[in-house]
């Protein structure tokens, strides 16, 4: 005796409903899977104010990676998203200058990092705001000290609101611009 194959489109007789349910089949695991991508390795955020500028402005839109920490732990140099502290659904974007372990200090202008200034190029300007935390910082495990490029406009590690980031609150590295599109591109 052949055994019969019973499933959901040999069940449908008429051809054109039986192609209807392979197309909300199809349809629904692509929406699934969107959501998956979407929760579990890649997410879209907006960048509101000018603390990132010249990197990143006003209105433009990034991807965070959320998969690269999984597999690997945040350096010092990435652009990063993260939750915060206040509000939880709000994240903020910044670059981290200094990881677990680091001494941070300001002096004259300038961060020092384990008593190297920091050698970035992404301020234009010299750095005026000193925040309301007091230096030096010794960055305690899983800690990461954040700065926006546009220094004198920025709330982050340097206040108290902000503070250091703990690796946990981070939810992902923004490699890739997407808008506008004349700006798009790695970060």
């Amino acid at each position: 005796m052949q055994e019969q194959k019973h499933n959901l489109y040999n069940r449908i007789q008429n051809p054109l409903l039986r192609g209807a349910a392979e197309w909300l089949v199809t349809i629904g695991l692509a929406i699934l899977l969107f959501f998956v991508i979407r929760g579990f390795l890649f997410r879209v955020a907006h960048v509101d104010g000018s603390s990132m500028s010249p990197t990143l402005v006003h209105g433009d839109m990034v991807i965070l990676n959320r998969f690269v920490y999984i597999v690997s732990s945040p350096r010092v140099g990435d652009v990063v998203a993260f939750l915060y502290s206040d509000n939880s659904k709000e994240y903020f974007i910044k670059r981290i200058v200094a990881a677990p372990g680091d001494t941070v200090d300001f002096s004259g202008g300038v961060f020092y990092v384990n008593g190297e200034p920091i050698d970035d190029d992404f301020s234009a300007e010299p750095t005026v705001v000193r925040g309301d935390v007091v230096f030096p910082i010794i960055l305690e495990d899983s800690n990461f000290f954040v700065l926006g490029d546009n220094r004198n406009s920025s709330q982050d590690s340097r206040f108290s609101s902000v503070g250091t980031v703990s690796a946990r609150k981070i939810v992902g590295r923004a490699k890739t611009q997407i808008w506008p599109l004349g700006r798009a591109g790695a970060i």
